[in-house]
């Protein structure tokens, strides 16, 4: 996602007195920081500028793109939101922004409507490329979204985040009951049943887990989550013939979104087909799943399994920067 630039420097007076950093200074840091992949450094110094400056707009736009960055979209959305609501439409790229980030989680219908806005204010802004392109994506998807009132949306977005932390994780016994009430609440919510099936393999239902990702093959409900599942399932199990056959289907889906295109390669990675991996690894989108803890870990078994120890360990030691289960120590788990 594009940067937004520093703002100009004020002027300052030349005789001397006591140095007091205008919000300013911290915001130029927190961009120098972003520039250099220091997500959480970025942060620090984006709110010290907020903390001086709380009315200056481009901070909180800068800390929401960190926030989308990390993967914390619902958080990028809010600050998003409470910019809009004060200001209206003075800030366009806003729009576009809260388009990118319901795309991620889901929801195109809010996505179409907030790039929508942004062309109909900035045809030719910064972000119209993207923005129609976003749009072109919207109207590929083959999904049947449910109309959700606000109050649902927000209920899920928790429950998406809360999964999500102990799945990245590989927290399994905590993921299982927030899927479970997921899949109660939310019963079409496909990707909910897809990671309460690994979290029952994980658990010690392996039979079970095979059994609900089967049943999804018989059903028109099959996807990219069904055959990484199985895959992984059926390797684990030393089933390799099973496993695959599911490998075969994989190398010829090249997912438009990110995220699925992310568990493909971690699933070659997982298998121990690990040129494939690093290849899929080599095509995604780095800005945009550099929230996932499983990036790094499984990416940097492939590059080291694949030939390239340097880059396998360059990858673990920024993997353990940004997620402290990932211990810059444990590298050696990759030998």
């Amino acid at each position: 996602m594009q940067t937004l630039e520093p703002a100009e420097q004020q002027a300052r007076p030349t005789n001397i007195i006591p140095f007091i950093p205008e919000g300013d200074f911290y915001y130029t840091k927190g961009i120098e920081a972003y520039r250099n992949g220091k997500l959480d450094k970025a942060m620090k110094w984006l709110e010290k500028a907020i903390e001086k400056e709380p009315t200056e707009v481009i901070y909180h736009c800068q800390k929401s793109v960190i926030f989308t960055e990390l993967g914390s979209f619902h958080k990028a959305i809010y600050i998003l939101d409470d910019i809009i609501k004060e200001h209206g439409d003075s800030y366009a790229e806003c729009f576009y922004m809260l388009a990118y980030n319901y795309s991620k989680l889901g929801y195109m219908h809010e996505a179409e409507k907030f790039a929508n806005l942004y062309l109909e204010m900035d045809p030719e802004g910064d972000f119209h490329q993207q923005a129609e392109e976003l749009l072109t994506y919207v109207e590929a998807e083959e999904e049947d979204d449910e109309l959700w009132t606000t109050e649902e949306e927000d209920e899920l977005i928790m429950f998406q985040e809360s999964a999500f932390y102990y799945l990245e994780r590989e927290e399994w016994q905590f993921a299982l009951p927030i899927l479970e009430e997921m899949m109660s609440m939310f019963p079409e919510h496909m990707l909910a049943k897809h990671e309460y099936a690994r979290a029952l393999f994980y658990t010690g239902n392996q039979k079970e887990a095979i059994r609900m990702e089967e049943e999804h093959l018989e059903s028109e409900h099959v996807s990219v989550y069904t055959h990484v599942n199985l895959a992984v399932f059926y390797h684990d199990m030393r089933c390799y013939d099973q496993r695959d056959e599911h490998l075969r289907l994989l190398r010829n889906i090249f997912p438009i979104h990110e995220e699925q295109h992310l568990r493909i390669a971690c699933a070659f990675s997982m298998t121990g087909y690990y040129d494939d991996a690093v290849d899929r690894f080599l095509h995604l989108d780095k800005r945009r799943v550099k929230g996932h803890a499983s990036y790094y870990k499984w990416f940097s078994l492939a590059a080291k399994k694949a030939g390239n120890g340097e880059y396998a360990e360059k990858l673990w030691q920024e993997g353990s920067r940004r997620f402290n289960h990932l211990n810059k120590d444990d590298f050696y788990w990759l030998s």
